[in-house]
């Protein structure tokens, strides 16, 4: 079957033959030059790609890039994409290597979406993040991508972070400002469970009527359980052998 003019298309994949840029079609050529080449026809010396386009779905994995995010601090963010041709004219015809367009299409996408999120959420409830909203970023970035390489025939299927990270020059002082949160969230959390035993403590105390406290001595026990509830060690019992009064 096969023979001059005949070539092989495996499954799954299209093959065009464009004409090159190779000597423009009427060029004068030689008899010696003619007979030598087997695709002169008519004094042209026309020379012939064949070139064949996949159409399996294929991973475009760039390297990690620096991004400056919304609030301008710079981050490490690493993607992949999975793509395929669903248009062989377009990606043969409209751009000269769709593979690489596709490339650059998506660093420029991702430059674009990147800086209209934080990496972190650390002030209102529910804000959109980086880090929190994976996988919104990753819809908005697909829809960027696929609006910019619909012009190569090429079809986004899905796409991924797979590396999140603050650059090294700011890493140290933005673990210091999570590490702040934390504890801040966690001594908050502790200060609230204080204020609620101590008030189920005097409650217990006056309805059981196990001992009446005037409100200095109330104070003093609100003040003493305060700081045994919310101190960072394990106090120190103290006995007291006389009268409270």
């Amino acid at each position: 079957m096969k023979g001059e003019g005949f070539f092989f298309v495996n499954p799954f994949a299209v093959a065009v033959n464009p004409a090159s840029a190779g000597e423009s079609a009427g060029a004068v050529v030689t008899i010696e030059q003619a007979s030598a080449s087997k695709s002169s026809i008519h004094g042209a010396n026309v020379k012939k790609i064949n070139k064949k386009i996949s159409l399996k779905s294929m991973t475009l994995h760039n390297e990690k890039q620096k991004v400056n995010d919304e609030l301008g601090n710079p981050i490490i963010i690493g993607i992949v994409i999975i793509w395929k041709v669903v248009n062989t004219a377009k990606a043969v015809f409209n751009v000269d290597n769709y593979t690489e367009y596709l490339s650059i299409q998506c660093d420029s996408s991702l430059r674009n979406i990147v800086r209209l999120y934080p990496y972190d959420a650390f002030t209102e409830e529910g804000e959109k993040s980086l880090r929190g909203s994976s996988q919104e970023v990753a819809d908005k970035l697909k829809e960027e991508i696929q609006m910019r390489v619909d012009i190569a025939g090429l079809e986004i299927l899905e796409d991924r972070i797979t590396h999140l990270a603050y650059a090294t020059e700011i890493a140290a002082a933005m673990l210091q400002r999570q590490q702040a949160s934390a504890i801040i969230a966690a001594r908050q959390m502790i200060v609230e469970g204080a204020v609620g035993m101590v008030e189920m403590a005097l409650a217990k105390l006056s309805e059981k009527d196990i001992v009446q406290l005037d409100e200095e001595r109330k104070a003093a026990m609100v003040s003493n359980l305060l700081v045994v509830l919310c101190g960072n060690k394990d106090p120190q019992p103290i006995v007291n052998s006389g009268s409270i009064y």
